[in-house]
């Protein structure tokens, strides 16, 4: 992340615009990677598909939970010793668990729309990549800009207080409402994109047409 933001500089482009998108799909390629290889190495060592294999290592899985969970108090001490992370510790967790609670709901539903609707499940990943690239790269152009104007836990004295109008964040002349502007003009083409690029890979076993581009450009608008 380091090498994309010097060379976001050279190349005078704002790190705000690339950065954050290609931090959160590092992540989630980290975050997949490891899960497949981890969970490879535990179904091999129940058996694999010959759960009555003489070399079956069941004890793996409960030794690895057990050692996080011994673990846990230890990261616990030094996280609340810690400066920097006092207080996210105690404060952190709310939208930790909001988010894992939102994800499993949002799983259901896509598990009971998916037994409806065979091939959905590939456009989920893009509805949900999109919408959450183009509102990170709006929210980390917003950090930087306190950052850069005000204080750690001030305002800026033009800062707008409390919540914002729609109709002034959306049609405003700021830079920020022109930058809103800017982001929510990409969702239709870059859905377009990917619909199409779906629709020629075969890979959403759906047929695009023209109500189910209505409907789905529609949703992508709302989120």
């Amino acid at each position: 992340m380091v090498a994309v933001i010097i060379l976001s500089r050279k190349c005078n482009i704002n790190p705000d615009n690339v950065a954050t998108p290609i931090a959160a799909s590092l992540g989630d390629l980290t975050t997949l990677t490891l899960l497949a290889s981890i969970s490879a190495v535990l179904f091999k060592a129940i058996g694999g598909e010959n759960p009555e294999h003489p070399e079956r290592q069941e004890w793996l899985a409960p030794v690895i939970i057990s050692l996080f969970l011994v673990l846990t108090p230890i990261w616990i001490v030094i996280s609340h010793k810690n400066k920097y992370t006092h207080e996210v510790l105690y404060t952190g967790w709310t939208p930790v668990i909001c988010a894992m609670v939102i994800s499993s709901i949002g799983g259901l539903i896509l598990d009971s729309a998916v037994s409806s609707y065979h091939g959905i499940a590939v456009f989920q990943p893009v509805i949900n990549g999109v919408g959450g690239n183009l509102v990170a790269v709006q929210a980390s152009r917003l950090s930087t800009s306190l950052h850069k104007a005000g204080k750690p836990g001030t305002l800026p004295e033009n800062a707008q207080h409390g919540c914002g109008n729609p109709l002034t964040t959306f049609c405003g002349k700021g830079l920020h409402s022109r930058t809103v502007r800017v982001l929510l003009f990409m969702v239709i083409p870059g859905h377009l994109i990917f619909m199409y690029t779906i629709h020629f890979m075969n890979a959403g076993h759906t047929t695009i047409t023209l109500i189910f581009a209505v409907v789905y450009l529609s949703a992508a608008m709302f989120r």
